[in-house]
């Protein structure tokens, strides 16, 4: 599948400027009431990388999409895509933005070709081209043999590939996708994923928003995580775990451990979770504690077992905004 995407559609148009971020937040508010749903963001997005935006259910990400779309408009503050501002220049940010949101809405009474000509029309795209572009499109996400079944009858990888194909059609500088592998299975979210990583090949931007923290350590060049509206860390997944994960303890004992508080008042240690033999201790900074923790449960307890890793990204999540991200 990524093979074909690396001979993808390429639509003639003009391109922005490289220098021009892809998406730029300024200071921007939402609020509803009292209520502020996003407090003060600013973010960069470059152009021709993977972004993803991680935060916990409530945490504001719909609302700055919605923004960011122009389906909402800011209480205060700014967002421009490809230097347009999005509630003074909506028309311009339409024809340089794709969305896959999480509801496809794809109409499932009719065929796959029906939705992508449906969808051209919407978009002006000429007659004389109309054809030639869904045809390739739908072989790009290997539908073309489905082209006149009707959606209802799609797996949901299919529904997903279909809506991707979908948003391309107006060639897209800009594509925002919403959990785009929910509910399909391992194969279809592998093509997927081969599939995204082709679009940045082809030098667009991709903005995701996702609940798999695998998701977005495999696809994302750098990643946004909010909470409570606020920005609280922005970095590549690999700095993100260099900075603020230390390393992650996993040691089995022979039998429960009762020196749980003692390790707990270690300096470096962020924390220790017991779960019968087996002890997980999270550290911070450049502290070494195993020799310390060895020695303290080699004087109460044997040990079995010990292994030493990095943190993964759910474990920074959870560090940075003390919630899970399905919560």
């Amino acid at each position: 599948m990524s093979e074909q995407v690396m001979h993808g559609v390429s639509v003639s148009g003009t391109q922005a400027e490289q220098n021009v971020p892809a998406i730029e937040m300024k200071d921007l508010c939402k609020h509803f009431g009292s209520f502020k749903a996003v407090d003060h963001l600013s973010l960069t997005v470059r152009q021709g990388e993977i972004f993803g935006l991680l935060g916990p259910n409530g945490s504001g990400k719909t609302t700055t999409i919605n923004m960011l779309s122009g389906l909402s408009k800011p209480t205060s503050g700014e967002v421009h895509v490809m230097g347009f501002n999005v509630h003074s220049e909506p028309r311009k940010v339409r024809q340089i933005l794709g969305s896959v949101p999480q509801e496809t809405a794809l109409y499932e009474e009719l065929s796959a070709w029906t939705n992508m000509d449906f969808h051209a029309d919407l978009f002006g795209i000429p007659r004389r081209e109309k054809k030639e572009r869904i045809t390739k499109l739908l072989d790009l996400v290997q539908l073309l043999d489905r082209k006149d079944s009707r959606v209802g009858t799609f797996s949901g990888g299919m529904k997903r590939r279909l809506a991707l194909a979908r948003a391309l059609l107006h060639d897209p500088q800009l594509i925002y996708l919403d959990e785009p592998t929910l509910g399909v299975d391992v194969q279809a979210r592998r093509a997927i994923w081969d599939y995204i990583l082709s679009l940045r090949d082809q030098g667009k931007t991709v903005l995701i928003t996702t609940n798999y923290l695998e998701e977005a350590q495999a696809l994302c060049e750098r990643l946004a995580i909010i909470d409570h509206g606020k920005l609280i860390a922005v970095d590549t997944p690999q700095h993100l775990k260099q900075q603020y994960g230390g390393s992650v303890i996993e040691v089995e004992t022979e039998q429960p451990s009762q020196a749980v508080e003692e390790i707990r008042a270690f300096e470096g240690v962020t924390g220790v979770t017991q779960d019968g033999t087996n002890l997980k201790i999270t550290t911070e900074g450049i502290n070494n504690v195993v020799a310390q923790v060895i020695n303290i449960l080699s004087q109460h307890n044997g040990i079995r077992d010990i292994a030493i890793r990095e943190p993964n990204l759910d474990e920074i999540f959870l560090l940075l905004t003390g919630t899970a991200l399905r919560d």
